[in-house]
């Protein structure tokens, strides 16, 4: 592979065969997916649809934490005929939490009976067996891949936060049970929220449109300080299992998490890909490490990530989570005739021959996601944002893998990676090694 970049003139010539091969290939891995992971048809639960609005859509939320515990508020917003029938969480505590919470913010709407209220490793199946009609999936992402394909088995709707998988194995049952569920015609909306956000969809819709003339290169930036800071060891409550150590610290073990990367600047990923109309890089190289001491976690708290697509373009990504440094959640997208801007969370515009300004109304992005998301399921239309929530996801994982073993990594390769991370099974109190921080060089590609 060649590492010269050619003239920016020849960009717009190689662009429409790079993009269809890379979709070709994109689609060859989902339908494998498919294929791999077909159920027979009599063993899956019929879909239900909801034409009529005053029939009730009954929501359960797998995963009691913040996020899940915001999307089910958003969730109760979202339609005059919706109600919060059933809870699951791995611990009784946070469901409480939650719980409290949402019946403080919507008391009429949360419905959730004490038999209704199921925790530990089978919560999930609990809630799914319950007689709800939609689910939130809001987990740790290791657990997103086994959820996602219960859920879709089980004939429910979905809301299913971002990031979709940590590793390439579960990415390809995420493309597998997104498959099936748009098969199947049910709705699987996914917690990439800045996809739901006006300002950049009109941003987006005028880099599509040419405004800023043949995108050249495209610079990210996620800075920012540490999202949930691993307690030092000697915190660690005596007798606390190695499994509840990590899930209680969910964000600091790359199997769970997917690091940084993968949970938190893929928005960046994702933006990146939205402004390449989800066509996948051909390659990524990155680098990567730790400076802050992080205990027993094993993430990286930064990364510096090239993708490089078919007709020569790059796109680059940097992120940090460290305290004390300069913060900035920025895009820049270079393109022949100006510049498109996303300047932290209010400044869109574009300079250059076509100067513009979003001055349009400014949306809470998390509500529009499942307005959008229930407004589908009662037209019959259903949303299924299945193929380019994986394609994100992996570019996250792709760019990890670049980081962690100091190689570049083609999609070919990222793809069909046997890296497993996550866990084949789980029980109580069971012992769970941390794997060691990866070591650029020296860490293997699998």
């Amino acid at each position: 592979m060649t590492d010269s970049k050619p003239s920016p003139n020849a960009l717009p010539a190689a662009q429409d065969d790079s993009k269809t091969s890379s979709r070709r290939e994109f689609l060859r891995h989902s339908s494998s997916a498919l294929a791999a992971s077909a159920v027979a048809p009599a063993i899956l639960a019929k879909t239900k649809t909801f034409a009529a609005n005053d029939e009730t859509i009954r929501v359960g939320l797998i995963g009691c934490g913040g996020r899940g515990t915001g999307a089910a508020s958003q969730a109760m917003k979202a339609d005059g005929n919706v109600m919060l029938t059933a809870m699951g969480d791995m611990y009784p505590d946070r469901l409480d939490v939650s719980y409290n919470a949402l019946k403080k913010a919507a008391e009429d709407k949360i419905q959730v009976e004490p038999d209704m209220k199921f925790t530990g490793f089978d919560a999930y199946k609990k809630v799914l067996e319950s007689g709800v009609d939609l689910v939130i999936l809001a987990t740790p992402p290791g657990f997103r891949p086994m959820h996602l394909r219960a859920a879709v088995d089980a004939g429910k709707h979905i809301f299913c936060e971002k990031p979709m998988a940590t590793d390439a194995p579960g990415l390809r049952s995420v493309l597998a049970s997104a498959a099936d569920a748009k098969a199947r015609k049910l709705a699987l909306v996914a917690g990439f929220c800045w996809r739901y956000n006006f300002a950049r969809r009109a941003l987006y819709d005028k880099i599509h449109q040419g405004d800023i003339g043949d995108v050249r290169s495209i610079y990210a930036t996620y800075y920012t300080g540490p999202v949930k800071p691993m307690p030092a060891d000697d915190t660690r409550p005596a007798g606390m299992s190695d499994l509840d150590w990590q899930v209680r610290n969910w964000y600091n073990f790359t199997w769970l998490s997917g690091d940084s990367l993968v949970e938190q600047a893929i928005h960046s990923v994702d933006k990146i890909a939205w402004c390449m109309k989800d066509e996948p890089p051909v390659k990524a190289v990155a680098t990567g490490g730790r400076q802050i001491p992080n205990h027993s976690g094993n993430i990286f708290d930064h990364f510096a990530v090239y993708y490089e697509y078919a007709n020569g373009l790059r796109a680059y990504l940097g992120s940090r989570q460290i305290a004390g440094c300069h913060n900035e959640n920025n895009d820049y997208i270079h393109g022949s005739k100006g510049i498109g801007q996303i300047l932290g969370w209010s400044r869109v515009l574009t300079t250059g021959e076509n100067a513009w300004r979003y001055q349009g109304p400014n949306n809470d992005m998390y509500q529009t996601e499942h307005d959008e998301l229930f407004a589908s399921i009662r037209k019959g239309e259903p949303i299924n944002d299945g193929t380019w929530m994986s394609q994100s996801t992996m570019m996250g994982i792709m760019g990890r893998m670049a980081a962690y073993t100091g190689k570049e990594i083609t999609w070919e390769q990222a793809m069909n990676s046997q890296e497993k991370l996550v866990p084949d099974f789980f029980e109580p109190n069971m012992d769970l090694p941390i794997r060691p921080m990866s070591l650029p060089g020296v860490t293997p590609f699998i």
